[in-house]
């Protein structure tokens, strides 16, 4: 990529510095550094590039869920964050392509009846969600018949599932997949209920920043930069998103 503009410097971080939210909560994307506290991962590698790029310094803001990272973006104080591309939170966020896709899928104690994800959607079943998570906000739409029952994390969601033995928990794949493998009283709903389309995004309004950032990510994509970062953290098997049409 050329030289940015000093306009666009500008609009993608106005104070001078990259502010940045890191959602814990998805550890396909985001880890702690054991030793330091520091996030690693895809997301933050992709920031720390944006940030050099941009020639500005960077700082992170943490979270421990989605719902509560596109809340935080309403107050003006964040200006990249790493989220699933969903209709309600474009009302405020402006996204890149999709970077990485990753799975929602359904966890059951091991002797339900539920064995397929056209099982879910039933009067009487309950399933646990983290609020505003990329599968809460599908899932609003696409169940007519099953309750969602919202915490305000995934592992609270988790805890809830076992704790009030709810019918069925929703997740992103490889936590739900590790919680299941965890324990001996659970399994795993064969399939996909969604594909999870994890994207950059700013506060809507950044024009010039957002079309920077559309091509950016298109770069870390064909440049194999977003696979080895995969690599790195040890999430090698989540999928890389193909170029944007």
């Amino acid at each position: 990529m050329a030289d940015v503009s000093r306009d666009i410097v500008t609009e993608l971080a106005p104070t001078g510095t990259l502010r940045t939210a890191i959602n814990f909560g998805n550890s396909v994307l985001a880890q702690k550094d054991p030793a330091t506290g520091e996030p690693r991962g895809v997301s933050s590698a992709l920031a720390r590039e944006l940030a050099r790029r941009l020639g500005v310094p960077i700082s992170f803001v943490g979270f421990d869920a989605a719902g509560k990272v596109t809340e935080a973006v309403k107050t003006g104080t964040l200006d990249i964050c790493f989220l699933a591309i969903d209709p309600v939170r474009a009302a405020g966020i402006s996204f890149t392509p999709p970077y990485v896709v990753i799975e929602g899928i359904y966890v059951v104690p091991k002797d339900s009846a539920l064995r397929s994800v056209e099982d879910i959607d039933h009067d009487g079943i309950r399933v646990a969600v983290a609020q505003g998570s990329a599968y809460d906000l599908y899932l609003t739409r696409a169940l007519k018949h099953a309750t969602l029952v919202r915490r305000l994390s995934g592992a609270e969601s988790l805890a809830m599932f076992v704790a009030d033995k709810l019918e069925t928990a929703a997740g992103v794949r490889q936590p739900i997949a590790a919680f299941a493998q965890s324990r001996t009283d659970m399994r795993l709903i064969p399939g996909r209920f969604m594909a999870i389309e994890q994207a950059m995004g700013t506060p809507r309004g950044r024009e010039a920043g957002v079309v920077f950032l559309r091509s950016f990510i298109e770069e870390m994509k064909a440049s194999g930069f977003v696979a080895r970062e995969l690599q790195i953290s040890g999430q090698g098997e989540a999928a890389v998103a193909p170029p944007a049409g």
